[in-house]
């Protein structure tokens, strides 16, 4: 299961609308789940909706009642059954921060793999390339409806979830996220860590790459005793990256623990990490930077930024420490 960072996710959704869009068959398929979803984040003080197409039959009454009364904190909207029901919620709201469609499947890309993070610019793309793949064929047909929306600004946010048990808790308050996130306006900043929290989210990130086994195990004292020479990456205000300042020599320091969070992986936050990290770094003084990886991704980071591998034998104390590790080189 997912690890939840309640408290500081709770603060970027502080005084703002998450609205939840469920077609009648998967909320009758999930409806425990929803419903179970939708009191957590009104337990966390979060404004929500919920929009529906349950028919007004007298078959579905008992169910219409027992969702009014599980969730009074919600904003319940049926959407009538001679309405498009993707049309009907893009054009319900003025200015929403969250919409969040709740689907049989998330949305993948040709190798089977769930699409994290776009932009709408994004998502254009990704529906010429493979839209195909997309198994509602409704669905399929909106995305660009949605893509206008959130640059008209009637959106900030739109989530494309799979149902499932805490889909939506886990989408909202993991690293990880479940589903599709298409958005353009994050706000990105990089700095110093500054507390505990941003400690423990930095701890989430570092082991999933461990697990992955690309990066040596840092544990959370080794996190909280070297805090001043880590970094990282905020996107509104909550932790997407990291990477650790470790000099060799008064010209020369190595980047390492380099992550960035499986939601924004393959978006360009990795480029920003890297590059505010080295920028603030030569500020400091430094003009060579080297890291040891076998990380696929982060060698081709490194490449694309000008880095080369190095082959002569240069840092061999250093090359000691990390055997058959290639290490990568730029200087300023």
């Amino acid at each position: 299961m997912a690890r939840l960072y309640i408290k500081e996710y709770s603060r970027a959704l502080a005084g703002k609308r998450v609205c939840v869009a469920c077609r009648q068959g998967i909320l009758w398929d999930h409806f425990d789940s929803i419903v179970a979803d939708l009191k957590f984040l009104c337990r966390q003080k979060i404004e929500t909706s919920l929009y529906h197409n349950i028919p007004i039959r007298f078959a579905n009454q008992k169910t219409v009642a027992k969702l009014v009364g599980r969730l009074p904190d919600t904003r319940i909207v049926r959407v009538p059954a001679d309405t498009d029901f993707y049309s009907f919620v893009l054009d319900h709201e003025a200015h929403v921060h969250k919409l969040i469609f709740i689907e049989r499947k998330y949305l993948v890309d040709t190798r089977g793999e769930r699409i994290n993070a776009l932009t709408t610019n994004d998502t254009r793309k990704t529906l010429t390339a493979y839209g195909n793949l997309i198994a509602n064929t409704n669905f399929r047909g909106i995305l660009e409806r949605i893509c206008r929306k959130i640059e008209e600004g009637n959106y900030e946010r739109v989530h494309i979830l799979p149902a499932g048990k805490h889909t939506i808790r886990n989408e909202l308050f993991s690293i990880e996220g479940t589903g599709t996130l298409i958005a353009n306006n994050f706000t990105e900043s990089f700095t110093r860590v500054a507390s505990s929290a941003e400690i423990d989210i930095i701890d989430g990130i570092l082991k999933l790459y461990r697990n992955e086994g690309f990066l040596k195990p840092r544990t959370k004292a080794y996190l909280q005793a070297r805090h001043e020479n880590f970094y990282v990456t905020l996107i509104d205000g909550i932790v997407v990256g990291c990477v650790e300042k470790k000099e060799i020599d008064p010209e020369t320091v190595e980047i390492g623990a380099l992550a960035i969070s499986t939601r924004f992986r393959n978006q360009r936050i990795g480029l920003f990490t890297l590059s505010s990290f080295m920028a603030e770094m030569a500020r400091n003084g430094y003009r060579r930077f080297i890291s040891l990886t076998n990380n696929p991704r982060l060698r081709d980071l490194y490449l694309r930024f000008g880095f080369e591998e190095e082959r002569t034998g240069l840092f061999a104390e250093r090359r000691s420490q990390s055997p058959g590790v290639a290490l990568y080189l730029k200087t300023l």
